[in-house]
């Protein structure tokens, strides 16, 4: 496992979304900010709702169209600044440069198409030449790289053949095939049962302790942010209410968001308060 090092993956400032609706315009991102040094996962935590995703989507550039995102620095080591990035170009970041593993990994594969298929289209998306055979090899190394059994099976099918797990196994393979240096992780083990959460989530954390990457890891589960981050941000109604080394946050929690958020995590033995 590689230490952290000061030199940061991304920095983030002052990150904005708005979003025009019938009703008028909602705001549900209101000034975020994020660093990430590079060999380091940092944990996003929060309720639903309260704008982790949309923060992530936008600086990804996945929001709708009736969308506006802001920053006054969204700066990948490496690239630039995310968006300053036309968006046709985000094509050659996404992927290449940074990896991101979705919620819902069957919304993140085709449905029509083989799974050797996706492989291929990502690799010829960023390289100049790939043959067919070579993007099979390579998408077989990768399958088994994340512990599924007979990859080959796996390859001549498609998504809705593949349990839940399995997918995002797929499609962790997919994100990490291109070697980006920063892995985002929006919620990557919803709905799977808890064995198969702490498997996903070994193999990534796994994946990112190589060679130094980073991750920001979205989650509402402050067990995974105690168990795989070393620094953690605190999200409520739009805006980062608490931030610093998950220890500190852990144990002194300072603004009443966290305390309560850490207070209605279940003790073995305890009787839950809800009376706040």
């Amino acid at each position: 496992m590689n230490a952290q090092s000061e030199e940061l993956a991304l920095e983030v400032r002052n990150l904005a979304v708005s979003i025009k609706t019938p009703h008028g315009v909602v705001h549900p991102v209101k000034g975020v900010d994020l660093t990430v040094h590079k060999g380091e996962i940092v944990g996003i935590v929060g309720e639903s709702g309260c704008g982790k995703s949309t923060t992530i989507k936008g600086l990804l550039r996945l929001l709708p169209a009736n969308s506006t995102v802001t920053a006054d620095k969204a700066q990948l080591a490496g690239y630039g600044d995310l968006l300053a990035t036309p968006v046709r170009r985000m094509r050659e970041v996404r992927g290449a440069k940074i990896g991101f593993v979705a919620q819902n990994p069957f919304g993140s594969l085709n449905p029509i198409y083989k799974i050797e298929r996706q492989f291929y289209e990502l690799q010829k998306a960023h390289k100049t030449k790939v043959s067919r055979k070579e993007s099979r090899e390579i998408a077989l190394r990768m399958l088994d790289g994340v512990g599924i059994v007979n990859p080959a099976r796996v390859l001549d099918g498609y998504a809705h053949q593949l349990s839940g797990g399995m997918a995002q196994r797929v499609v962790i393979a997919l994100a990490t095939t291109l070697s980006p240096q920063l892995l985002i992780a929006d919620e990557p083990t919803t709905g799977l049962d808890a064995t198969v959460q702490a498997q996903i989530l070994d193999l990534i954390s796994g994946f990112v302790h190589q060679e130094g990457r980073s991750m920001v890891l979205v989650t509402h589960d402050l067990g995974v942010i105690a168990q795989y981050c070393q620094r953690v941000v605190v999200m409520y109604d739009g805006q980062v209410v608490e931030h610093g080394s998950v220890m500190d946050v852990m144990v002194e929690p300072q603004h009443p968001y966290t305390q309560r958020l850490i207070a209605s995590v279940p003790k073995p033995g305890e009787k839950l308060d809800v009376s706040r």
